[in-house]
């Protein structure tokens, strides 16, 4: 097989959930010939399945990118783990399998923004399109589609007693986030299909294999854009041990997202003139946003040590605990080992002045140090708040034209001093949360930050200490007509021809809430926009 010696309508860039689903709609026109490109392997590695299995999957180069931050400023200089999925289905295959659609103002505020066909009730049915979900099609739900949403198979009381507390706080119990207003506490509805992880390659790749029209290269890495004047004409891939010219009579689509593709666009020569010029890569075609406008969610982790509960430290401390854990998995897809990274989830307001929600909490049934490392030995559970519309904005930079060498991230997390005022009112809510009176049976202790962080400026302290990322990168190639805008409101990349983008990095501004399903929505509009 030499996929190099035939020509394409179209070549994606990138099998993550935005790739797959792609690669399913366009491979539909049987006289179209579709090659989707994967730097990673195939997605037959078990943990990838197993849903707890992510914390075998991150940090691993199997499944993962494992990207570094440069040293935050704003977290004391850390360095964060950075996982960006590498291997089919992308960081479908090893995220947290939320399913999430955020708010309708967050659509609402892009086409008011000057992106015609992006409103919420106008990116609604794309959602619904792709969505097969549990209860069937309704007013906001799809039934027959194929990104698989399910309620969780399991329920802890603690958890439940977090949602009265809530209650108490004033932040009401829903049952469902995703009509458009995200506001309350409830578990989570999850990507999975009977206790099973569903990633982009289940949903979308596998039904669609056999298309004649459609190619699939794994361990394919796209190296640069190659170019006939302002058009691009195809890619140079690396592909085990060779070298591969890939010509594309139609379009080349990036779907490698919001650290990816900038870093793409930068080694072609497509982006700021200074970056470009200080490492020799020869200047293509100006455009000054490729790389910048990254936005994150920052996660603030509060940790507290309860008594009189039953918690997963518990559970994994033991040999016969591990063992019950998996009998149960193992014969009715359901326990621990089904459980999402986070559970319970709430959306509040830091403040009564904010006009909706813009706080999110993880809430888990666990604790450890930091990701990667043994749970604690006494029981505990963890309640992450982030910042769902920060102000901080950082870049995506290459350090070299090297494709080996990894871009440069820098998010910039809390530099912004109304991020550090939101952090501070975060951390002062989950406190009011476990002060309420549901909680106080388990006796909490704050174990993280620690009741020592009392004033404003001592708990903008403790959100450096305890702040991490939640894996959400967006905005670097972004959506709109102004100087710094990357794609048009079709996804065409600025002033070229013969390429768009489609993934995260083409949101203007962060999604209220986890960003998977979002990402397959941006996909499936582009569908919408290539073929109707």
């Amino acid at each position: 097989m030499n996929p190099g010696a035939s020509s394409y309508d179209y070549i994606i860039v990138g099998a993550g959930p935005a790739g797959c689903l792609l690669a399913n709609r366009l491979s539909a026109q049987a006289d179209k010939r579709v090659l989707l490109l994967e730097a990673g392997g195939r997605d037959d590695y078990p943990w990838i399945h197993i849903p707890v299995g992510y914390l075998y999957c991150i940090g691993n180069p199997r499944t993962d990118w494992c990207y570094q931050t440069e040293p935050e400023p704003g977290l004391g200089g850390r360095s964060l783990g950075y996982p960006r999925g590498r291997v089919l289905g992308g960081c479908s295959s090893i995220n947290g399998m939320i399913y999430m659609r955020g708010q309708a103002r967050d659509y609402d505020s892009w086409a008011a923004a000057g992106n015609p066909g992006w409103s919420w009730q106008e990116v609604l049915p794309l959602f619904k399109r792709s969505e097969s979900h549990f209860a069937g099609a309704s007013e906001v739900h799809g039934g027959d589609g194929e990104w698989r949403v399910e309620n969780q198979r399991l329920h802890w009381t603690l958890l439940d007693d977090f949602q009265r507390a809530a209650a108490q706080c004033g932040i009401p119990p829903v049952d469902d986030f995703n009509r458009g207003d995200n506001e309350g506490c409830g578990y989570f509805q999850v990507n999975q299909r009977s206790g099973v992880r569903w990633n982009a390659a289940k949903a979308f790749l596998q039904p669609v294999r056999k298309r004649a029209n459609l190619t699939v290269l794994t361990a394919a890495e796209a190296l640069y854009l190659n170019f006939s004047g302002r058009r691009v004409k195809g890619l140079s891939v690396r592909w085990h041990d060779q070298v591969l010219d890939l010509e594309c009579r139609g379009e080349v689509i990036l779907c490698a997202g919001a650290i990816g593709s900038p870093a793409l666009l930068q080694r072609s020569g497509v982006g700021p003139r200074g970056l470009l010029e200080s490492l020799g890569v020869p200047v293509h075609h100006v455009l000054p946003g490729v790389g910048e406008n990254l936005q994150d969610h920052l996660q603030l982790r509060l940790i507290y040590q309860v008594s009189n509960a039953l918690t997963l430290n518990q559970l994994a401390a033991s040999w016969h605990g591990k063992l019950s854990m998996a009998l149960r998995y193992a014969f009715k897809r359901s326990g621990p080992l089904a459980m999402a990274p986070s559970q319970l989830g709430a959306f509040a307001r830091s403040d009564p002045q904010q006009p909706a929600a813009n706080l999110e909490f993880h809430v888990q049934p666990l604790s450890l140090e930091r990701f990667g490392e043994p749970l604690h030995r006494f029981p505990a559970f963890t309640a992450s708040v982030c910042d769902l519309h920060p102000h901080s904005r950082g870049h995506v930079r290459i350090a070299s034209h090297d494709p080996a060498q990894a871009p440069l991230i820098q998010p910039n997390y809390l530099s912004h001093p109304e991020d550090l005022r939101t952090a501070v009112a975060a951390i002062r809510l989950a406190r009011r949360i476990v002060a309420a009176p549901a909680l106080q049976p388990y006796q909490p202790q704050e174990y993280k930050p620690g009741p020592a962080y009392q004033t404003d400026e001592e708990l903008a302290a403790a959100a450096a200490l305890i702040g991490t990322t939640i894996f959400h990168p967006v905005g670097t190639c972004a959506m709109g007509s102004g100087p710094d805008a990357v794609v048009d409101h079709q996804l065409r990349v600025h002033g070229l021809s013969g390429l768009r983008v489609a993934d995260a990095s083409i949101m203007p501004s962060i999604t209220s809430g986890n960003t998977c399903s979002p990402t397959l929505m941006i996909a499936e509009k582009l569908a919408q926009l290539m073929i109707g």
